[in-house]
């Protein structure tokens, strides 16, 4: 795929931001795959992933309500928002607790299904104004952003200690149920 978009002569930076865009991948892909699959400096692929990760962030904030309601409509896209609205309350009253320093901190660690988007759908559904949910966004996506730029800039050795850290998370996890 990537080589495809580089055949169309689409500049790095550009799939690099558009990746950091999509839910799920964030800038835990884009920013690895801007130093490493580009060769992008450290800095760049770090500036390009937080802007391209804070795109989408005030449309969802602002329409998700509308969003949600269309998708609903056929029924995989019913099953798909019910599985995000199950799966994102999971972590409200976390939230609720520590309020915008919380959806930080959900943000800012990088974990699977823990980034932006899901931190929008979370503001929303808590009802968090629309100015306060988009600054601790964005201090959770550069909070993001710095740790999965160190962990890549450490090659493998960011790799294992990340792969560690999911493992202890999880373990965690199954502990509390």
């Amino acid at each position: 795929m990537l080589e495809q978009l580089l055949a169309l002569k689409i500049p790095p930076e550009f799939i690099v931001m558009l990746i950091a865009t999509l839910p799920i991948a964030e800038l835990r892909a884009a920013i690895p795959i801007g130093i490493y699959t580009f060769g992008l400096p450290w800095w760049w692929a770090f500036l390009i992933s937080v802007v391209g990760n804070m795109l989408p962030i005030p449309i969802l904030l602002l329409f998700f309500d509308s969003i949600a309601r269309l998708i609903s409509l056929a029924g995989p896209g019913k099953k798909l928002m019910d599985w995000v609205f199950a799966r994102t309350r999971k972590h409200e009253k976390t939230i609720q607790k520590y309020e915008w320093l919380g959806l930080i901190i959900f943000i800012g660690i990088p974990l699977p299904v823990t980034g932006a988007w899901t931190g929008s759908i979370l503001a929303f559904i808590m009802g968090l104004r629309f100015l306060p949910s988009l600054i601790s966004i964005f201090c959770g996506v550069l909070m993001a952003g710095i740790i999965v730029t160190a962990l890549s800039l450490m090659g493998w050795a960011g790799a294992v200690i990340a792969g560690i850290g999911i493992t202890v998370l999880i373990i965690l996890g199954w502990r509390k149920t």
